[in-house]
């Protein structure tokens, strides 16, 4: 008979589908070439036997003729005149009329990505990893030693390892002070390809809407899962958007705080000023300066600054920074004069 595929698969004669698939499982996890790099070879053989007992004992038209014919039956040699047999497609009728069955056996890779999803969990663990067809199709060590701890003891019982998860997806979202300030919502449409019932995978397009907060800061970050490409035994990514605050022409931010700098004359410094600004929502405000104004002087206005986001309603601070320009010189008149106002 050739190779025993009952004794491979470590099962006996009368082994029903739910035995076979147990000590399949079992042994292609044992001897996946992956999970053995120090005997490659060895487990290469080995894993493949294993399949190919699996692919004959599982389909009862194989199974029937390797009862009756053993190996020699499957790979093509003629059976004995008038042995009969199953009858159908898995025959050919050869010239001198004799009935042959055409045994082609699947791929090992195909029969294990069946039961797991995927043709190798042990990519890269040591030396190449990869599947018996040149690579895994998953990167090296993804999957590691919890795919095959203690989910498959006991019994040989083995259920697959849940999907990984893919990485996130981060895109930077480009946000005025002023859409900071007041708050507003975005629309941003994405491409993403999408799976139906069979596996296969489509492009659509999706509008995500993004509603930003008052108060919200620069690396905020809003996340929509699994808004990423669908693809078999893969959990999508999450889309994450980044806020990113634009540079404002008047305005700069520190923390909750909003800070403004004006450029005044040293005689404005010293006789006093008033700060004429508009806000970013869009109020005129106006701020008189009685107090003599000195280099790395700021004035505080209250809750005038941005919005606090876990309560809007209250606000920071707006900073008023100046910076004073001195005269280039003075006439000896203006010396006279200021020392005469100043004193000496």
């Amino acid at each position: 008979m050739g190779v025993d595929y009952y004794k491979v698969l470590l099962v006996d004669r009368n082994a029903s589908d739910d035995e076979l698939k147990k000590a399949y499982r079992k042994l292609a996890m044992k001897w996946h070439p992956d999970k053995n790099p120090n005997n490659k070879k060895e487990a290469e053989a080995k894993f493949k036997q294993i399949s190919e007992a699996y692919d004959v004992l599982s389909d009862s038209q194989k199974r029937a003729i390797y009862d009756q014919y053993g190996e020699e039956g499957l790979k093509g040699q003629v059976p004995p005149p008038g042995a009969g047999g199953p009858g159908g497609s898995s025959y050919y009728t050869g010239g001198d009329g004799s009935t042959t069955f055409h045994f082609n056996p699947r791929s090992a890779d195909d029969i294990f990505a069946e039961f797991f999803g995927f043709s190798s969990p042990f990519g890269g663990m040591g030396g190449g990893g990869g599947s018996m067809r040149g690579g895994s199709r998953f990167p090296g060590g993804l999957f590691g030693d919890e795919f095959f701890g203690s989910g498959f003891g006991g019994e040989g019982s083995v259920h697959p390892q849940r999907p990984q998860k893919a990485a996130p997806i981060e895109n930077r979202l480009p946000c005025s002070l002023v859409d900071l300030y007041k708050g507003t919502t975005k629309k941003m449409k994405i491409s993403r390809e999408i799976a139906d019932a069979s596996g296969r995978t489509m492009p659509v397009e999706e509008i995500l809407t993004i509603d930003i907060k008052p108060g919200w800061k620069k690396g905020t970050k809003i996340t929509f899962p699994e808004k990423g490409n669908e693809s078999p035994n893969v959990i999508p990514a999450d889309i994450v958007f980044v806020i990113d605050e634009k540079p404002n022409d008047v305005f700069t931010r520190e923390g909750n705080d909003l800070i403004v700098s004006q450029k005044i004359s040293l005689a404005e410094a010293l006789t006093g000023y008033t700060v004429h600004l508009t806000t970013l929502d869009g109020r005129n405000l106006m701020v008189p300066i009685n107090s003599v104004i000195h280099p790395g002087y700021e004035e505080v206005v209250p809750r005038e600054g941005m919005p606090i986001p876990k309560d809007p309603s209250k606000r920071g601070n707006l900073r008023i920074k100046f910076n004073i320009k001195f005269p280039s010189r003075l006439t000896a008149e203006q010396k006279t004069g200021i020392k005469k106002l100043l004193g000496s």
